[in-house]
């Protein structure tokens, strides 16, 4: 929901860093693997319950992240490069709940289980949509420089940090916060079933 309006405040910085990576020989899909490689470090801080580290691992992660699309922006935006990028991403969006159940299993087992449930769900809708989209030659006039249509919804990539964020600085609130931001995956995931099928259905 709130990406439209977060792509613009760090589209500029997220471009000057990547037009100096890009000049010193970084790609893409190496921007892509090493964001992922720092975002997997969160897993055994959080097990630790090392909440400030793990912060900082996810942190680093989402700017890999950005850094590795404004990347494929200036090298040329290719399947393979889209392919990687979402596949290591819905890794690391499941990653991180998995570690706070680890790290208290008692109290976040079931709200981990449901987050990671919901994610299944926004995950299948979006990725199952794009498909569909890519076959038909539908494009998506908001995010047309991204590889895959990117379905929106009330949650996105940026509700997701701040999800992720809020749970590292109230680690003791995991539960309340997961159930909350399940809760706003799963109407993410029937919007996206709804308009969906009616987009397809139309065409």
């Amino acid at each position: 929901m709130l990406d439209k309006y977060s792509v613009q405040v760090i589209k500029w910085p997220l471009n000057q860093a990547a037009a100096t990576l890009n000049k010193v020989g970084v790609t893409a899909n190496q921007t892509t693997l090493f964001g992922f490689i720092i975002g997997c470090l969160a897993f055994p801080a959080l097990i630790n319950q090392e909440y400030d580290l793990a912060l900082l691992f996810v942190v680093l992660n989402r700017i890999c992240d950005g850094l590795d699309g404004a990347l494929a922006r200036i090298q040329g935006i290719t399947d393979a490069g889209g392919f990687l990028d979402i596949s290591l991403d819905f890794l690391f969006y499941s990653l991180i709940p998995f570690g706070f159940v680890l790290a208290n299993p008692e109290q976040n087992a079931v709200a981990g289980a449901f987050l990671i449930f919901a994610f299944i769900g926004t995950g299948s809708s979006f990725l199952a949509f794009a498909v569909m989209a890519g076959k038909l030659g539908i494009e998506n006039p908001e995010y047309k420089h991204k590889s895959l249509y990117y379905m929106s919804g009330l949650t996105e990539g940026t509700e997701t940090i701040a999800s992720f964020i809020a749970f590292c600085i109230w680690p003791q609130h995991f539960a309340i916060i997961a159930y909350v931001f399940g809760a706003a995956c799963w109407i993410t995931t029937f919007m996206r079933i709804f308009f969906g099928f009616k987009t397809l259905k139309n065409q």
